[in-house]
């Protein structure tokens, strides 16, 4: 049997698998982490390619190695995954790939982690899966009648697909404004959201500010509720590349249509408005799924953590999730769960 079995190996997933191995437990043969991604680089693999380093709020540095030196221009789908793929080879980290973790279930003495290759055996558990594999799309009445293209960010390769068309951009998040910057350079664009957006103007997110993000979300998680996003506490800053975009009037916002037809949307005050793609900015949710035979939800819907340890079984870390879903939060909690589990499983060493 293994000692830990990692989930993941994305920036929380990478940072744990290295504490764990600093602090013990030996490659492979008591500790793995199985990546459901058939290259390294997590989530980052799969975004859009203009998506830049200059784009990116920054990626913390892995644990041992700092991000290389970056001119600003390189596309972040390409950069991020080769510093991972590096750091995995420097470090010795056991990844097994890929690999897709179907259920985790309780055995006597630990877990059996069942996946689309084999089941594995281990007395701890480390989740650092994050969000990307589920996008969210609210349903709205009419939804399945409309007969334009609708695509989640998830799904987005670039503007010059929409080009010349009527574009519908959903979601009051950070994607929503760096991606109607570069769709309103090709196409028409109109931006929705459910409430008003709140702009942040001269404070930068630094240190003060994100210790006030962990803490509101650290506060949410202990009591058993969903983590909310970052912007929900931070709110929306622009940055210079998309000021541009601000001085055409790009980020004049609508409220949230009331239906949707097969030709765009209708409001309450019936004004409706042909549109030929969807947007979904929409966001994310933790994904989960396989660890629901565990019943850690609470009945509000989250999983009620404790640092990074869940309250119903110290034996289970969820790294990457709540406080620690941000690149800076992720290396954090892998430290934190694998000294945790080093106390735990490895009491004397």
């Amino acid at each position: 049997m293994l000692q830990v079995v990692v989930i993941g190996a994305g920036q929380a997933g990478l940072s744990a698998a290295y504490h764990l191995v600093r602090l013990g437990f030996t490659p492979y043969d008591e500790v793995v982490v199985l990546d459901r991604n058939p290259e390294p680089g997590g989530a980052w693999q799969h975004r859009w390619d203009s998506l830049t380093m200059r784009d990116v709020h920054g990626i913390a540095n892995l644990p041992g190695a700092p991000v290389p030196a970056s001119a600003g221009g390189e596309r972040a789908n390409e950069f991020v995954p080769s510093y991972f793929a590096s750091y995995e080879k420097r470090f010795g980290l056991p990844v097994v790939r890929p690999v897709l973790v179907d259920s985790v279930e309780r055995i006597d003495g630990g877990f059996e982690v069942r996946t689309d290759q084999s089941t594995y055996r281990t007395a701890a558990l480390v989740n650092a899966t994050g969000t990307w594999n589920r996008p969210f799309i609210p349903w709205y009445a009419g939804i399945e009648t409309f007969q334009g293209r609708q695509l989640h960010t998830a799904e987005y390769r670039g503007a010059a697909e929409l080009a010349g068309q009527q574009v519908l951009v959903v979601g009051g998040g950070a994607s929503a404004v760096q991606l109607l910057a570069e769709i309103s350079e090709v196409a028409t664009t109109t931006w929705v959201t459910r409430r008003p957006p709140e702009w942040r103007t001269g404070e930068e997110f630094g240190p003060e500010l994100g210790r006030q993000v962990v803490a509101k979300v650290e506060e949410r998680v202990r009591a058993g509720l969903p983590p909310r996003s970052v912007v929900s506490v931070t709110g929306l800053h622009l940055r210079p590349q998309e000021q541009p975009a601000w001085d055409r009037g790009v980020y004049t916002r609508l409220p949230m249509f009331d239906r949707l037809t097969p030709d765009g949307p209708t409001w309450p005050d019936g004004h409706h408005q042909h549109i030929d793609t969807i947007l979904w900015a929409t966001g994310f949710r933790a994904d989960l799924a396989h660890l629901s035979p565990l019943h850690l939800r609470e009945p509000s819907g989250g999983i009620r953590m404790e640092g990074t340890q869940a309250t119903l079984d110290p034996h289970i870390h969820l790294v990457g999730y709540g406080p620690s879903a941000s690149t800076i939060g992720a290396n954090r909690a892998g430290f934190t769960a694998a000294r945790a589990l080093r106390n735990l499983l490895k009491p004397n060493a």
